[in-house]
């Protein structure tokens, strides 16, 4: 039976582009790990994006994975089939642009498809103790980058 770890994810940036940085909590048994990482010249959504790519990236096993972040970006690009969509589609959006990104999306299907990942969105800033937690430790690091 896999082990079932809960994960919460979020990513930040100054002035997107700019400093930017990404934290992440995983919990498992009562146990919690955090991690953070950044880069001095970045945006939201890549940082969005590494942070769960980081947190799943840590598992050294398939695991059970309910992932909380505050990124519909993330989350509605898996929930709502537009990751699928876009690689099937050579990269490509449906209005025919390219898809940004495409290097953070590739690591992130491989985890999916090793993980059983369920993504749970809560609105950012608005009280939840673990989302606050990671936006610190996301704004941390991006400010650590100074």
């Amino acid at each position: 039976m896999k082990k079932h770890v809960y994960i919460y994810t979020d990513g930040a940036c100054r002035n997107n582009p700019g400093r930017g940085g990404w934290g992440a909590i995983l919990v498992y048994e009562g146990r919690e790990k955090e991690l953070s990482g950044g880069e001095p010249m970045t945006t939201n959504n890549r940082m969005e994006l590494s942070g769960v790519i980081a947190a799943l990236t840590a598992l050294r096993e398939p695991c059970l994975v309910t992932l909380t972040t505050d990124s519909q970006y993330v989350v509605n690009a898996i929930e709502k089939g537009w990751l699928e969509s876009w690689r099937k589609n050579n990269w490509k959006k449906s209005d025919k642009s390219r898809v940004l990104n495409v290097d953070l999306w590739e690591q992130l299907i491989c985890l999916l498809e090793r993980h059983d990942v369920t993504f749970v969105w809560v609105k950012g800033h608005n009280g939840h103790p673990y989302n606050e937690r990671c936006d610190a430790l996301a704004t941390a690091f991006a400010d650590s980058l100074e």
